[in-house]
């Protein structure tokens, strides 16, 4: 079984981030701050955005969760940001609407809420990385508005400007002109909203690093590793790879600070092999597992593997998500283009024996699986990774199969439509209704399932996957099971009608947004 390099996106940021931030809706303000958020549509966007210098846009879905839970604070935000000096306006389009499908394929919305910042009437666009709370979004915004950099001037300013809470630029120059300062300045406005950027005349009042030096230089400061390095190579790319290279951590902590966070996305989306050690960092023994993965990053850096070290208490999704078990802790998990390799309760000095184990291929990757059930005469049949074979693609029959997440409240709503499709069929020896715990098992590389609930029709002559994009009701279903199936035979009179279900809604849009689009809804 092949596992991808890069893993999904939308899965980790909506799992993740979503997730994680501090977000405490307060009901009562709602009414008040409503009108505080503009309301956007195709019928008003573009003229809003091209009188605007800068702009704040939410894309969300009336039905989305994390959207109902950020609207109080974004419109608490919206209402102190609209009086500041300068205002800030924050601005909201219903993605889900129709009417509306041109502006979110034009914007890439393929998660809710997206949060876009749109500078120049709209001619430069970025994707908000900040906090989801309002005091949170308040001054991460506050920070995007003005001056890409901000000139510090005295010690005291370079102290309140460079703190271990992340990555800074600072760029020292003998005059703020020339080809040096305009490069620098030109990137600073392209990767505001992941770093800060200051530039000084003086590097003496800087915290760290040579203080005789006159420039042109670049000096990125940052919380980890070597704490501070320099640059100076003034080229607009080498500037981009430079900060992107040294502000990124040789080992990713994912730990409850949420400076942290905002690297979790490169992270997941770097096509390199994912080696991630879990366990408690309250433990005694964290420095050494810590001290240990940094010499391993080290020793393999030829090797195009990412490490990261994951507190099981503030990375509990991500830990779910993988299926693990926390009897297993201390644990190493890497995720490899051949497989998935699990070295379980192990010891500091066992990490880096074992992690060239893996280099030389002398592991045996690790298939995550429940037990193949003793029974399996429900109408809705139950498939693990180790019988997906036999019940699915050796079978000889057309199978209808759904990936589902026990947490996941759609999965729930549409399980009773499947069980009545299921019923209806169940006198067809040439058709099987099916679904996997995605969560409990190792889904094959064939099937692309970034969300649940997943649909996927296996026809029995074992032709093309189809990825199931109709309404979530019984009779769509049964009419896309007898249009697919193979032989072409009709079904039996007993699945030809059936009274229409309601349709699940969805939480992770995919690039369609009508309501029979492939979607996406719980991660």
């Amino acid at each position: 079984m092949e596992v991808p390099l890069v893993l999904p996106f939308a899965t980790f940021i909506v799992i993740f981030l979503l997730s994680s931030g501090a977000i405490t809706a307060e009901g009562e303000a709602t009414a008040v701050l409503e009108e505080a958020v503009l309301t956007l549509d195709a019928g008003n966007f573009s003229e809003v955005v091209a009188k605007h210098e800068f702009i704040v846009v939410e894309f969300y879905a009336p039905w989305c969760g994390h959207c109902k839970e950020l609207a109080p604070e974004y419109e608490k935000a919206a209402s102190v940001l609209r009086k500041g000096a300068p205002p800030v306006v924050l601005a909201k389009v219903d993605a889900y609407d129709e009417s509306n499908k041109e502006l979110k394929d034009k914007y890439k919305v393929n998660a809710y809420p997206a949060i876009k910042i749109i500078r120049n009437g709209g001619s430069d666009v970025s994707t908000y990385g900040g906090p989801r709370d309002a005091d949170g979004i308040v001054e991460y915004l506050k920070k995007q508005v003005g001056p890409a950099s901000l000139e510090l001037r005295s010690a005291g300013d370079a102290d309140r400007s460079i703190d271990d809470k992340g990555v800074v630029l600072v760029g020292v120059f003998p005059e703020f002109a020339g080809m040096e300062y305009e490069n620098f300045m030109a990137v600073a406005g392209k990767m505001r909203t992941d770093y800060d950027f200051f530039h000084t005349f003086d590097a003496s009042i800087l915290p760290r690093g040579d203080k005789a030096i006159k420039g042109p230089l670049l000096r990125l400061f940052k919380p980890f590793d070597e704490l501070f390095v320099d640059s100076q190579d003034f080229d607009k790319d080498a500037i981009k790879k430079f900060i992107e290279v040294s502000g990124f951590p040789t080992v990713l902590l994912f730990d409850a600070n949420p400076t942290n966070h905002k690297f979790l996305e490169r992270y997941y989306t770097t096509p390199s092999a994912k080696a991630m050690l879990f366990l408690h960092f309250s433990d005694d023994i964290v420095e050494s597992f810590k001290s240990e993965m940094h010499e391993a990053a080290r020793q393999l850096s030829g090797n195009n593997i990412s490490f990261l070290i994951g507190d099981v208490s503030a990375a509990d999704r991500a830990f779910q998500y993988f299926g693990l078990k926390e009897s297993d802790l201390p644990l190493l998990l890497v995720i490899a283009s051949t497989g998935k390799y699990l070295n379980p309760t192990m010891e500091p000095d066992q990490l880096i024996p074992w992690m060239k184990q893996y280099i030389y291929g002398n592991l045996t990757p690790y298939v995550k699986s429940e037990p193949i059930p003793k029974v399996n005469d429900q109408p809705v049949k139950v498939v693990v990774a180790d019988n997906i074979d036999d019940v699915v693609f050796n079978s000889g029959k057309n199978v209808l199969l759904e990936f589902y997440a026990p947490w996941c409240g759609h999965c729930r709503k549409l399980a009773p439509i499947l069980e009545e499709v299921a019923v209806l069929f169940q006198d067809d020896e040439d058709v099987v209704i099916a679904k996997m715990d995605g969560t409990a098992n190792d889904i094959p590389s064939d099937f692309e399932v970034e969300g649940y609930p997943n649909l996927y029709f296996i026809p029995s002559n074992g032709g093309d996957l189809l990825s199931y994009e109709g309404d979530r009701t019984a009779q769509e279903i049964i009419n896309f099971i007898n249009k697919n199936r193979e032989p072409k035979a009709g079904a039996s009179a007993a699945v030809e009608e059936v009274t229409q279900t309601s349709a699940v809604g969805e939480e992770v849009t995919s690039s369609s947004s009508s309501s029979s689009a492939s979607v996406k809804d719980e991660l």
